[in-house]
Formats: structure tokens, C-alpha cells, sequence
């Protein structure tokens, strides 16, 4: 993202702040999990495989079937060690698992859940996972339901889908908002504790 993008959310932060008593970050990861168990799974899987046509249906001698399957275990890592195909081996479940791993692990990090009215909001995309999830505080999530925040994730999603990440986080904010303003209207002494920022991981 570059440097104009990043403050595009950060003013939306700022605005929706003004517009509800509540504590917003945004967090874009590009990927939850390297995944490297699963070429190395796969590559494993095929150099097993290989030797036994080579030994039943050939004259090949030991020593070189040995060869021709390291050849193949070290092809097939190679190639399925790129990110194109790395991803297309990792089952979604587990994607999805390990991209909201990820999410609770930012929410911790970054704060969203000391502050002093429990009143914290983070946004939370993984690219790679095609993965976004609006995660809440206590005091948020006592009088929102978690069905409500799908309007806004699917306005996040639909927006990244097509290439606009920012258009995107923008949309999630106002959403947010919208529906926060109902049951936390904005208070003269509610106080800024979180960085008005989008951080990208």
C-alpha cells in the first residue's frame, strides 16, 4: 500500500471515532502461514511413488532409480514451493484456521483489548487466505451481534476481490460505523487509546 493509501484509512479512522464511541485499527496481512509443511508433504509423497513403476516395469539399476528419485523429490519441492501452487495445496479449513489464529494474535498485540471502555474494534484482512474477519471488545460485542459485522466483511471482500484494498477498508469503516453509532453515539470524554492507523504484516 502506498503512503497516500495508508492515510486515506487513517482519516476514516479518525472520522468514524468522531461519528461513535469506539477504538478502531485496521490490520492487512498478506499471508497467515508460510505453509512450507505442504510442498514438503507432497514432494515426500511423489518421491516414494516414483521408484516402483522404475521397478517393475523397467531394468533400471537400484543406484540410478535412487538417483531419478531424488531428482523428483527436489523437482517437486521446487515447483510446488512456489507461491501459485503452495497455496492450492493447503486445504481451506486450515487456511481459515490459521488466518484467524493470525487475527487473534494482532487483536492481542496491537491493543484493541485494553482498552479502558472495552470498546475496541479491529478489522482484520489475510490476503493470501482470502480471509477477513471485524473482530470486537467485550462492551462491543455484549450489544452487537457477530451477524451484524457481515455486511461490512463482504463489502471488504468484494472491494479486495477486485483489486481496491483500500476502497475496501474504507467501506468496512463506514459500515462499522454506522451500526456502532446506534449503541455507542460518540461522548465528549471518550479518549483516543488506540493508533489511528492500518498496519500492515
Amino acid at each position: 500500500m502506498e503512503p497516500a493509501d495508508l492515510q486515506r484509512v487513517s482519516d476514516a479512522i479518525r472520522t468514524a471515532e468522531k461519528s461513535c464511541n469506539a477504538e478502531f485499527i485496521c490490520v492487512v496481512a498478506r499471508r497467515s502461514s508460510n505453509y512450507s509443511f505442504y510442498p514438503l508433504f507432497w514432494a515426500t509423497f511423489i518421491a516414494l511413488l516414483v521408484p516402483w513403476p522404475l521397478i517393475y516395469f523397467t531394468l533400471i539399476a537400484a543406484d540410478r532409480i535412487f538417483i531419478i528419485q531424488l531428482l523428483a523429490f527436489t523437482a517437486a519441492l521446487l515447483a510446488l514451493s512456489t507461491a501459485a501452487l503452495r497455496f492450492k495445496l493447503v486445504p481451506l479449513s486450515v487456511m481459515r484456521a490459521k488466518a484467524h489464529r493470525n487475527a487473534l494474535e494482532q487483536f492481542m498485540l496491537r491493543g484493541v483489548s485494553r482498552t479502558s471502555q472495552r470498546n475496541g474494534v479491529m478489522i482484520f484482512v489475510s490476503l493470501a487466505e482470502r480471509w477477513a474477519r471485524i473482530l470486537v471488545d467485550d462492551a462491543i460485542a455484549a450489544k452487537v451481534p457477530n451477524e451484524q459485522w457481515q455486511i461490512a466483511i463482504t463489502a471488504l471482500l468484494e472491494a479486495n476481490a477486485n483489486g481496491d484494498m483500500v476502497k475496501g477498508f474504507l467501506r468496512a469503516i463506514e459500515i462499522s460505523t454506522r451500526d456502532l453509532a446506534v449503541h455507542f453515539p460518540p461522548s465528549a470524554h471518550q479518549a483516543d487509546e488506540l493508533p489511528n492507523r492500518i498496519y500492515v504484516i
